[in-house]
């Protein structure tokens, strides 16, 4: 007898290596507020100004989906979506405020770690509640630093690092690949804080779009006209809510003798957790650009137009600056499945947790069901199953990632799971696995955008706001800047019956709640950074 369960434990120890292997390993490199137009591959107006050939190289060598939206267009929210594969009221986690993720419930996490897969995460976490089902983790607290940041290890306790949270996120991700056990296959995500607002970039980008015009959006004065009346009282324009010192970078010694409006202050926060050798860096940037700017504006050089446009140009050159540093990991860790053999059998994805406005409608931030913060970038890499420079058309949406990985493992997903997996499009490029997409924004009035719900087809949008009664209707088609409501028009008649049934029947499908359940209305008027 013991020499027969010997027999069978040798047996099973020999077939582990090689079952191992025809699992794919799965490297998740996640950023936060990633516009698609700040992706080269897409092919936007920043494309040839600021390349991304990194994040390219997975989209020619993979897929690249046009059509990738998240559930709900806010950072701690959408994780929580990939994460369970449902939707916000699902899984609990419809804001950045509250309790936190309730680990409680099923995860990817939880069924690959189960299934034999290791498990990481690295960097940007932002559910309050610490990781469970990962046999490592190392978490940004909150939001986290760009500059010597703070990480949190799985024993509690918090370190802080000399240098910059992209580069030493990207450092714990390989030393985890060294680390590793080779024999199984694993599940790392990877997940940046950057480009996330103060737009702070790496010492060594810092001046590397000095001389360049950035084009703007044909949208940047959008009026608002003929959508709804809350997108004037919005508190995400470039024009009168970016700050001076925490967005724009002048600190307030360098604004003497010169009074400059301000929405609110925020400080200096990053500037301030400066070593003096990073900050003499710095320095030697801003400080001669900043005194230019001051002595023109002091002498009555810019209008209010211009003064719009140089707003625009600081915060598009620190955005795209701080993507640099995104951009050369994702080279780093393609290099390192380069040199270690596992390129042939690591599916690669980038992604984002949402989109972000770069001036589009005069904005920054996200929220909005407008395209450029529903949207998500989503590329991937499978050799052997994804068909390199594939464009695929198919509606995705973040709550698809857990069923689509547990596919690519070969485990059954939960009957709970509310989003599907997206294998068919990866083997196969014009398939298509829904005609529709459900978004659901639940914060409480945060940079005064409301609550709102919609669905998404290939050709049109609605959403609804509760909390003034308003319709949106946009025909993506003839408008894809989103520049005119026509819900109203006589001739959308049955494009607006008929997308009133499909909102009506995502809704019911996903169980939402109640326009009520979630909106009190004392909060409706809070704002946040």
């Amino acid at each position: 007898m013991r020499r027969i369960l010997s027999l069978a434990i040798l047996t099973l120890a020999s077939l582990a290596p090689s079952f191992a292997a025809e699992r794919p390993n799965i490297l998740f490199i996640f950023s936060d507020d990633h516009a698609l137009n700040a992706i080269s591959a897409y092919g936007g107006r920043l494309a040839e100004v600021a390349p991304t050939p990194n994040i390219d190289r997975i989209a020619n060598e993979g897929a690249l989906f046009r059509n990738s939206f998240c559930a709900n267009s806010i950072c701690g929210p959408s994780r929580a979506c990939i994460l369970t594969g449902k939707h916000s009221h699902k899984n609990g986690f419809l804001r950045n405020t509250g309790a936190g993720f309730d680990q409680s419930q099923w995860t990817v996490a939880k069924s690959l770690h189960g299934g034999g897969y290791q498990t990481a995460v690295i960097g940007k976490w932002h559910l309050k509640t610490d990781p469970v089902a990962f046999d490592y983790w190392d978490i940004l607290p909150g939001q986290g630093s760009y500059y010597n940041p703070v990480f949190i290890s799985m024993d509690g306790k918090q370190q802080r690092f000399d240098g910059y949270a992209t580069d030493i996120t990207t450092d714990k991700a390989i030393q985890w690949l060294d680390d590793r056990e080779a024999d199984k296959p694993f599940l790392l995500m990877c997940q940046h804080k950057a480009p996330h607002r103060t737009f702070a970039p790496a010492l060594r980008h810092l001046g590397t779009l000095d001389g360049v015009t950035i084009a703007e959006p044909d949208n940047l004065f959008d009026d608002y006209a003929t959508r709804s009346r809350t997108l004037p009282k919005n508190e995400m324009e470039i024009d009168r809510h970016m700050t001076w010192a925490y967005d724009l970078k002048l600190r307030k010694e360098e604004m003497q003798g010169v009074t400059l409006p301000e929405f609110r202050s925020y400080g200096t926060p990053e500037y301030n957790r400066m070593t003096e050798a990073q900050k003499k860096a710095w320095d030697a940037h801003f400080a001669p650009k900043n005194k230019a700017f001051i002595d023109d504006y002091k002498a009555g050089k810019i209008d209010h137009r211009e003064l719009v446009r140089w707003k625009y140009q600081r915060y598009m050159q620190n955005y795209l600056e701080t993507v640099k540093a995104v951009d050369e990991s994702v080279g780093r860790l393609l290099n390192y499945l380069d040199d270690h053999q596992l390129a042939d059998n690591t599916v690669v994805i980038y992604s984002s947790d949402q989109g972000f406005y770069l001036g589009e409608h005069g904005w920054f931030d996200k929220r909005w069901m407008f395209e450029e913060s529903f949207t998500m970038p989503f590329v991937i890499r499978w050799p052997g199953v994804v068909q390199p420079g594939s464009k695929p058309t198919a509606l995705i949406q973040n709550i698809d990632y857990a069923p689509t990985f547990l596919d690519m493992a070969g485990m059954e997903t939960p009957d709970e799971v509310q989003g599907t997996s997206i294998m068919p499009v990866l083997k196969d490029s014009d398939q298509q696995i829904r005609d529709s997409v459900y978004y659901a924004y639940y914060e409480l009035g945060e940079h005064a955008v409301p609550q709102h719900f919609g669905v998404r087809t290939h050709t049109h949008k609605l959403f609804y706001l509760p909390w003034t009664d308003e319709w949106q209707l946009f025909d993506l088609v003839k408008d894809p800047a989103e520049m005119r409501n026509v819900y109203s028009d006589e001739g959308y008649a049955e494009v607006r019956k008929q997308l009133h049934e499909t909102y009506d029947q995502l809704r019911s499908m996903y169980d939402a709640p109640s326009y009520e359940a979630y909106a009190p209305p004392q909060s409706r008027n809070k704002t946040s950074r």
